[in-house]
């Protein structure tokens, strides 16, 4: 996609974001935003876009970090339930409570116990929440495991980007196949009708952003809508569906 076509398509989504969060507050609506992928899918990016323009005190990105040790010890969504968004809020999660059934799962930072109690209990969490007002939208961004290793090669070679990379960045190739076993699992274990989970190709950064802005202004009602010629693009955004993993529709 040539530059200044992003950019012009970018621009009229960012302005029809902003009319969509006019009404988000005029009634008083709770939206959470879930957004997931593996490391350098481009969530950063795509979050800095997506509220760029949107009103600073509506709107909320949490990237929460290691827990400390009285949060290990306690009910393990208590540290989550503190940041979900108030009425009026747009709140974005950089990773979420899904950290469980990914990064913590591969890596060994919980026990097998608390992995599958997270699986057990998660989709009635969610139901609690969104029966109770909030609407939450979760999106996964796929990347291949060729443009996984470019980013984070490109990142560990830019000085301005070092700042990203962790211990966890640093085995994630290795570690490739068994994020997709747990990202799959995910996917099939979690996903359900009040909290349906929507994929993103990610391999183009440029592609992944319109689509998540495009996709949110579809299933978020407002005034008038979003106009006809900015539709999401299916082949980008799309309803996770359980036998896509048996056809290539996700990086393997």
């Amino acid at each position: 996609m040539k530059k200044s076509d992003y950019k012009k398509r970018l621009r009229l989504l960012q302005i029809e974001m902003v009319n969509l969060q006019r009404q988000l507050i005029a009634d008083e609506a709770r939206v959470l935003l879930i957004l997931e992928g593996r490391d350098a899918a481009g969530k950063d990016g795509a979050i800095k876009r997506l509220i760029a323009h949107m009103s600073p005190r509506e709107t909320r990105v949490m990237a929460l970090g290691k827990p400390t040790e009285d949060e290990q010890r306690s009910w393990y969504f208590k540290r989550y339930v503190a940041h979900l968004p108030l009425p009026m809020e747009f709140v974005v999660f950089n990773r979420s409570w899904y950290n469980r059934a990914g990064v913590e799962r591969v890596m060994d930072y919980c026990t097998n116990d608390q992995y599958v109690e997270f699986l057990e209990t998660v989709v009635e969490f969610e139901r609690m929440l969104v029966r109770s007002g909030t609407r939450i939208l979760k999106y996964y961004i796929d990347i291949s495991r060729e443009e996984q290793k470019q980013r984070l090669a490109a990142r560990s070679d830019d000085p301005l980007s070092q700042w990203k990379i962790s211990p966890v960045d640093l085995v994630a190739i290795d570690n490739w196949d068994a994020y997709s076993q747990a990202r799959d699992r995910m996917l099939v274990e979690t996903d359900h009708q009040l909290a349906p989970w929507t994929i993103i190709r990610g391999d183009s950064k440029r592609r992944a952003r319109l689509g998540l802005l495009a996709d949110l202004l579809d299933r978020l009602p407002y005034p008038e809508g979003p106009p006809k010629s900015l539709p999401p693009n299916r082949e980008i955004v799309f309803r996770f569906k359980a036998e896509q993993l048996e056809t290539g529709a996700l990086a393997q």
